[in-house]
């Protein structure tokens, strides 16, 4: 869940995507397109054009995920990762030229082991990951991250050229900033808990991200039993709100189920994001609208099955995510894109 962290091997465990009725009813999306048929895919982000998409995929033979970009309209798949360990989180920079993506690639060439089971509905957030800076034809030029666990989960904003993403660097899963050279370091949450999946709004002043802080002292002390194992729990997420260096931190949701991939509408005053508040115990997750202040939610979608990941285009007129809507075997996700109307 964006990604975090984390993610296509841990949608597959999440759901079986059968097919589904057809529910292209929203009010706000038209013309639906779906981009990839078959596979895990997820995670897919624009180019600051517009022409390009960068996403996560298994896919070719790789028995975990790799970063593959394409063409907005789905042609031109290639793989921009190394092919080695597991990666997520690709993001394109201001340039359109770069790219940054997290591997486990320097810990190990092959996938790294699956959480065990027997700990419950559990993430990994492997030691192994850091976040590279990449051109867009896959030339690895620097990596950003070095302190030991793990880095991950990076989003760019175009305008403020800021990082923003996942770390274990204090001993806890906080948000960090950095800048695109990996300098200018700087730690923006200290509440004790999972922090990630964050996004910046579009003029770099807000971030919006998913949170479990534990709220007992029983809880507490599982949440940092399985970080010592470097595990987490996804299914109790919150999203959150502060100015961009942490500040006036404010709840969103309090719905007690999972909500995730929070992204600011174009105009910055909505939040768009993922949730199961339907049924929270459930894999049914589908896209929500909630104003910055908590108020006015508004269901997006109604597919009924796995839907996740949105972002708006750089010109705010279409809207990318993940579904496994019309999906034609079990743990398949693709890649849409609608019309977005406001």
């Amino acid at each position: 869940m964006r990604r975090t962290p984390l993610l296509l091997f841990t949608l597959a465990s999440l759901l079986a995507a059968p097919r589904t009725r057809a529910a292209e009813k929203s009010p706000h999306l038209k013309n639906i397109r779906q981009l990839t048929f078959g596979g895990q895919n997820a995670e897919a982000y624009w180019s600051p054009d517009g022409r390009r998409l960068i996403f996560q995929s298994t896919r070719d033979g790789y028995k975990c995920d790799q970063i593959y970009v394409m063409n907005a309209d789905g042609s031109g798949v290639r793989l921009v990762s190394t092919g080695k360990g597991v990666t997520t989180c690709g993001y394109f920079l201001p340039d359109g030229k770069h790219i940054l993506y997290a591997s486990t690639h320097e810990a190990g060439p092959a996938c790294p082991p699956r959480p065990d089971r027997s700990k419950g509905y559990v993430w990994p957030v492997y030691a192994g990951y850091d976040i590279y800076l990449a051109t867009d034809e896959g030339k690895i030029i620097k990596k950003l991250t070095n302190a030991p666990g793990y880095d991950a989960e990076a989003t760019v904003n175009w305008k403020t050229g800021r990082i923003l993403y996942t770390s274990k660097a204090s001993g806890d899963l906080d948000l960090w900033t950095m800048k695109t050279d990996g300098s200018g370091k700087r730690r923006v949450t200290t509440t004790l808990g999972y922090d990630g999946g964050a996004f910046y709004s579009r003029d770099g002043s807000k971030i919006v991200w998913r949170a479990h802080h534990p709220a007992t002292e029983a809880a507490r002390t599982r949440y940092l039993d399985l970080l010592a194992q470097d595990l987490t729990t996804p299914m109790k997420m919150e999203l959150f709100l502060a100015d961009a260096d942490g500040s006036n931190v404010r709840q969103l949701t309090d719905f007690g189920c999972a909500s995730f991939a929070p992204q600011f509408t174009p105009d910055g005053k909505r939040i768009i994001f993922s949730s199961n508040k339907n049924n929270c115990d459930g894999y049914r997750f589908e896209l929500f609208l909630i104003d910055v202040d908590g108020e006015n939610l508004e269901q997006v979608t109604d597919f009924g099955v796995f839907t996740a990941f949105p972002e708006f285009s750089p010109d705010g007129k279409k809207l990318v995510f993940t579904s496994s809507y019309k999906a034609t075997q079990r743990y398949e996700f693709n890649i849409f894109v609608a019309d977005w109307v406001p």
